[in-house]
């Protein structure tokens, strides 16, 4: 099966977040994701990007006109989720799109579970 062709929107987006680190993409429900150095950091869905943001960083997001990601069921419910649109002059040049992008890097560097420690008497893969 042939690699599903990448948006432009998406290719855009890996431009402006190349100087954030090792990038991979990936379709997902209908979007697609994004990671830098292995942190879900962004997501597009239906052409528009969505940064990752927490209780630390949405009020920023919001204050510039932000808009959060929802997600519509079929059966009629809704969900708003911590992604964020960004201002449109971010949308315009990497070096107005980086501040946003670190802040929704350190949003998914905090939202990350932290690793499971073993105890000294358990051997290691259990």
């Amino acid at each position: 099966m042939a690699a599903r062709e990448l948006p432009v929107i998406v290719r855009y987006a890996l431009e402006l977040f190349a100087p954030l680190g090792t990038l991979r993409v990936r379709a997902m429900f209908g979007g697609w994701g994004f990671y830098c150095d292995d942190l879900f950091f962004a997501i597009v869905a239906g052409d528009i990007l969505y940064l990752k943001a927490d209780g630390q960083s949405a009020a920023t997001f919001e204050a510039v006109g932000g808009h959060p990601f929802r997600v519509e069921y079929k059966n009629g419910r809704s969900e708003t989720m911590n992604y964020w649109t960004v201002p449109e002059e971010a949308m315009e040049s990497g070096s107005e799109m980086l501040p946003w992008a670190r802040a929704a890097l350190a949003a998914a560097a905090r939202a990350r579970k932290p690793a499971k420690k073993l105890r000294a008497s358990e051997p290691p893969g259990r």
